[in-house]
Parts: structure tokens; sequence; C-alpha cells
């Protein structure tokens, strides 16, 4: 961790607390609800860092960062575009550009790594989720609009861009650059496994990729499968509703989501029996990169008994995102309304917290002397063990107690079992 990145999160703190002792004051807190008090206590936040400040500083910078900084605090994947960065955002949009393959977030102010598109620049670099970007092309990323920094990383096709990459394993940061390409999203994948296992990896839920999915499932009926891991690992672009459409090819009735906000009334999608393609028993892979419609889908098959989920913690991204126009010509990309589990929890909020909780082998690729991944190296471990766990769960040779016992995981009490829905994997609940 550099001595910048330290100092900018010691300051962000200070911050935080000379904001808390402005607040109470006399003795006295602002109410959670007093808009106009927590707007008071920001002015005097900003009078104090003008006037007693070791130096004079840029004011414009300081409200820029105050406004990123309430963004993120709310809302990880929001931005603020000033008027110029909006401009070049619209005008951008129906642009044809080539891109490296990075899924973005913010986290700690820095533009942070979701996940990477297989075959990218960006995944042939060994850039992984948790990441932190700290500059493009020598422009820092603190307080960066998370729009801007996307459009940043585009460009023309064989054009070059470089970033500065932080890892919590190696404190000082690592310069890459990058060729910029047309990435395509990966294609859905499938297999017959032994035991008569039907295997579908859906990486992303771009264009027709539940339709995609929907024959990999039939033509794996067709070919004698008797159980379906459905994997869902480092499924995080595409259209965040095609999350519903997956959902639905394994569920025949029950809640899938629904949708609200504070000014978006709820709106409920149920399940179709006509389009559920798979009654079987079903077990899910999720990890760290599964986010957007994959955990609206995983979330869902969860909470109504459908199906078991294996692996790790969801990112945390499904929303309505909206730009909203500011008079003076800037814009906000803001979420408006968030999609819940039939829990009623917001994915947004709590990712999917899988059945079962075990991390994946360690398959990272060899480190060079500083720590940074060495590209075009072997993975340490190349074993699946999230597949083999799923695969002995969906065929009952393992249970749940057992896979605790086995990885120390938490213990998670499964409810009984829904009768008319055979095997261990299509039943259980968190």
């Amino acid at each position: 961790m550099t001595k910048r990145f330290k100092w900018t999160i010691v300051g962000t703190s200070t911050v935080i607390v000379v904001f808390l002792l402005l607040g109470a004051k006399n003795g006295r807190a602002v109410a959670a609800d007093d808009v106009y008090g927590h707007l008071k206590v920001y002015s005097d936040v900003l009078g104090k860092i003008k006037t007693d400040y070791v130096e004079e500083p840029d004011m414009k910078n300081v409200t820029l960062g105050a406004i990123n900084g309430l963004l993120e605090a709310v809302d990880p994947f929001a931005s603020y575009l000033n008027a110029d960065q909006y401009r070049q955002y619209e005008k951008n949009q129906d642009s044809a550009s080539a891109g490296v393959g990075l899924i973005l977030a913010k986290r700690y102010g820095y533009v942070a790594v979701v996940d990477t598109l297989p075959g990218s620049p960006a995944e042939k670099a060994n850039i992984s989720n948790g990441d932190l970007i700290e500059s493009i092309n020598n422009v820092a990323t603190r307080d960066m609009p998370l729009a801007y920094a996307e459009e940043l990383l585009r460009g023309a096709p064989n054009s070059k861009v470089e970033i500065t990459i932080l890892r919590l394993r190696n404190p000082d940061p690592q310069k890459i650059t990058l060729t910029r390409t047309d990435v395509p999203f990966p294609d859905v994948s499938a297999k017959l496994l032994p035991d008569n296992v039907g295997y579908v990896h859906v990486a992303s839920l771009a264009a027709n990729r539940v339709a995609e999915t929907k024959a990999k499932v039939e033509q794996l009926k067709t070919q004698g499968a008797k159980y379906i891991v459905l994997d869902l690992r480092h499924c995080s672009t595409g259209q965040q509703e095609n999350g519903i459409a997956l959902a639905n090819l394994f569920l025949d009735n029950g809640e899938i989501t629904y949708l609200e906000g504070q000014k978006t009334p709820r709106k409920e999608f149920d399940a179709k029996a006509q389009d559920d393609v798979w009654k079987g028993p079903l077990v899910v892979i999720t990890d760290r990169a599964t986010a957007g419609g994959a955990e609206i889908a995983a979330s869902a098959l969860l909470d109504d008994k459908r199906a078991q989920v294996v692996g790790e913690r969801t990112y945390g991204d499904a929303s309505v995102r909206r730009t909203i126009e500011m008079e003076d010509g800037s814009a906000v990309i803001l979420s408006v309304a968030k999609y819940y589990s039939p829990a009623g929890k917001a994915i947004q909020d709590t990712g999917v917290v899988p059945t079962v909780q075990m991390a994946e082998n360690d398959n990272s690729p060899e480190l060079d002397e500083n720590g940074n991944p060495i590209p075009g190296t072997a993975p340490k471990n190349p074993e699946d063990n999230l597949l083999k766990q799923s695969v002995d769960l969906v065929t009952g040779k393992t249970t749940i107690s057992q896979l605790m016992n086995e990885t120390n995981g938490p213990i998670i009490t499964p409810p009984p079992v829904v009768s008319g829905k055979p095997g261990a994997g299509a039943v259980i609940k968190q």
C-alpha cells in the first residue's frame, strides 16, 4: 500500500471525525433525517478546511471530492460527471470503441476491479477481482467518476492505455500497459460430466445468452443428464433483467425478484410455468465476481428452495441506474431502484450468501519477486474444487453437513425438504 494511499485513508477518516464533532457540538447531534442540519455541518466543514487547513486548498477539487465521496457512500456504481465530462460521455455512447475487458466499481475512493472478461487484455495481464486502479494514463482515479474511468479505458482498436494497479499482496504500484481490442462477451458452455451430471457455465447475460442456456440445458437432457450444476462464476455482464429469465428456466412457480425504489413503485416478477425447462436436482456455483443479473438468478433459486448455492459471496450489484442531468450541464448516474431477493434482501446491499461458503483453490499464476503475477505462468492448483464439491452435492454423494465439516465453513441449517422435488440439490434453501 503506497504512502499516498495510506494518507488518503487517514485524511478521509479525519474529515469524518471532524464532521461528527461539528454535528455534535453543544451536546446536540444532528438528527438522521435533518437534511438542512447535515447541510450546515457540511458547510461548516468546508469553511474550516478553507480557513484552517495548512495551505490554501483548491476548493473546486475539495467540493468535487466531497461529491464523489457522497455518491460512493450510498452507491459504489454511481458517478458525477461535470459538464465537459458529460458531453464527452454522451458523445462516446454511440461510438464504436475498443476496451480492455474490465468491469469496474468504486472502492475506497478508487476505481476497483469487479471482474475481467475471458480472453481480454486485462485477464491476460492477470488483473483480478479486488485490484485497485490507481491511475489511467497517469490520471489519478482518486475521486474519479466511475463512468469517466470507463471512458478513459476505451479507445481505438490496437491503441494502448497504461494503468497503475494496487494490490493488497504488493505494497508497490504496478504499471501495466494494455492494448485495446474488441472483447466479445463469452458464450455459454456446457458438457455432460460423469454420473449424468450436466454442467452449464453462464459467464455473461449479454444478448441472447439466456436462449443459449435454454438450448444447452435441452441438449443435456437429450444426452441423459439427471442433474445440473449451473456455474455463474465470473458472470458480471449483460442486462440485469436477463437474470429473471435465467432463473425462470429452473422455476415453474414462485417469485423471482421484485424491483423497488424511492420513486419506483414495487414491481414483482414471478416465474412462468411455460418457461421452465429443468425440474431436476440443481446446484449453483458463485464467486466474488458474480454480479448483476447472475445474482438475481442465484438469489431466486436459493430463496425459492430450488437450489443450493456453493462458493463465495457474490459482489452485490443489482439495480436500475439512471442518468440525471443537472442545471449546469453536469450529470449524476445513480441507482434509482434495487432488485430484491424473494426473502426481501436488497441484492446490491448484501450480495448472495451461498448455502455452503467455500473459497476456490488458489489457482493464481506464479508471482515475481515483487509479488506481481507472471503472465503466462501455470496456476499453482488447477483443480476446480467448487465444481467437484457441487457435483458431489447435487448427486447426493455428500451432504451439507459433511461439506461444512470438511471446509470448516459456517453452519447454515437448511429447512425441511420440499416434497415432490427430488434430489438434495433441488430442495434446500439457506
